[in-house]
C-alpha cells in the first residue's frame, strides 16, 4: 500500500501530461481530417509516460531503468515505424469508415468523432497498458530478482520478433509483384499475426519486471489489455475480414497458420 501512496501522484503528474499530448494531437488532427496518426502515438506515448515517471524517481533502482530501456526501444521503434507508414501510405481506411458511421447514426462532426471515438479511448487505454512501465519503476528495490530476469529476456525476445515481423511484412509490401497476395513468409509461415505476438511477449515480459518489483498485482491490467485488444478488438479481428475480402489465398492461409503463437502449419 505505501507504493501506491507513493505512486498516486506521479500516476496523476503522468495523466496530466499525456493529456496534454492528446490534446494537441487532437487539435492537429481537425484541419487535417485524419487521425490515423494517433497509431504512431500509441507507441511514442508510453516512452513519454515511461520517461515522465523516471524523471519524477529520487532514486531509480534496477527495476526503473531497465523498464526505461524496454519501454523506450519498444515504443521508439514501433512509434516510427507506424509514422513512416502513415507518411507513406496516408489514411487509415477505418478511421475513415468509424468517422462516416459517427456522422450518420450519431450525426458528429469530425471534430468531435476524433475526439470522442479516437483520442479519448487510446488516452484511457495506452494509460491502463503503460501501468506496468509506469508502476514497475516506482519502489525502490536493488534487488533484480529471477523474475525480473526472466522478465528482461521475455521483453527482449518479443521486442526482437515483433521488429522482425514488421520489417518483413513491410518489405513484402513494397513489392509489386506481391499485390493481393498472401504474406506467408519469414515468420507469417508461422503465425497470421506474429507481429501482435511479439508485441505482447514484450509487454508480458515487463509485467514480469514490475511483478518483480512488487507492483504486479496493480499493473496486471496493462498486459491483459492489451492482449484483449490484440486478439479480440484491434488487432486480427480488425485485419483480418479485409485480407479475407481482398486475397483469395488468405482462407486457405488462415486454416493452415496458428492465429498468434508460432506453430508449425498444419499440412
Amino acid at each position: 500500500m505505501s507504493d501506491m501512496t507513493e505512486a498516486l501522484p506521479i500516476l496523476t503528474a503522468n495523466l496530466i501530461v499525456t493529456s496534454i499530448c492528446f490534446t494537441a494531437l487532437w487539435l492537429i488532427s481537425i484541419p487535417l481530417k485524419d487521425p490515423s496518426y494517433i497509431d504512431s502515438w500509441w507507441a511514442l506515448g508510453v516512452v513519454v509516460l515511461a520517461w515522465s515517471t523516471f524523471v519524477q524517481l529520487t532514486d531509480p533502482g534496477p527495476h526503473a531503468t531497465t523498464l526505461l530501456f524496454l519501454t523506450s526501444a519498444w515504443g521508439l521503434r514501433l512509434g516510427i515505424y507506424l509514422f513512416w507508414r502513415w507518411a507513406n501510405h496516408g489514411k487509415d481506411r477505418r478511421y475513415d469508415k468509424l468517422a462516416k458511421r459517427a456522422k450518420e447514426k450519431h450525426g458528429l462532426n469530425f471534430a468531435l468523432f476524433s475526439l470522442l471515438w479516437v483520442f479519448s479511448p487510446q488516452l484511457v487505454l495506452q494509460f491502463v497498458m503503460s501501468l506496468p512501465a509506469q508502476l514497475g519503476q516506482i519502489p525502490e528495490t536493488t534487488n533484480f530478482g529471477a523474475l525480473a530476469y526472466v522478465g528482461l529476456w521475455l521483453s527482449i525476445a518479443g521486442l526482437i520478433f515483433e521488429a522482425i515481423a514488421d520489417a518483413q511484412l513491410a518489405h513484402f509490401k513494397s513489392l509489386e509483384a506481391n499485390n493481393r497476395k498472401v504474406m506467408d513468409q519469414g515468420l507469417w509461415r508461422y503465425s497470421r499475426h506474429p507481429n501482435y505476438f511479439g508485441d505482447m511477449t514484450a509487454w508480458w515480459g515487463m509485467w514480469l519486471i514490475a511483478l518483480d518489483a512488487g507492483m504486479g498485482l496493480w499493473s496486471i491490467a496493462g498486459p491483459l489489455l492489451l492482449t484483449f485488444l490484440l486478439t479480440r478488438v484491434s488487432g486480427g479481428p480488425t485485419t483480418e475480414p479485409h485480407l479475407q475480402r481482398t486475397r483469395p489465398e488468405y482462407e486457405a492461409y488462415k486454416k493452415r497458420t496458428s492465429a498468434y503463437i508460432p506453430m508449425p502449419p498444419k499440412s
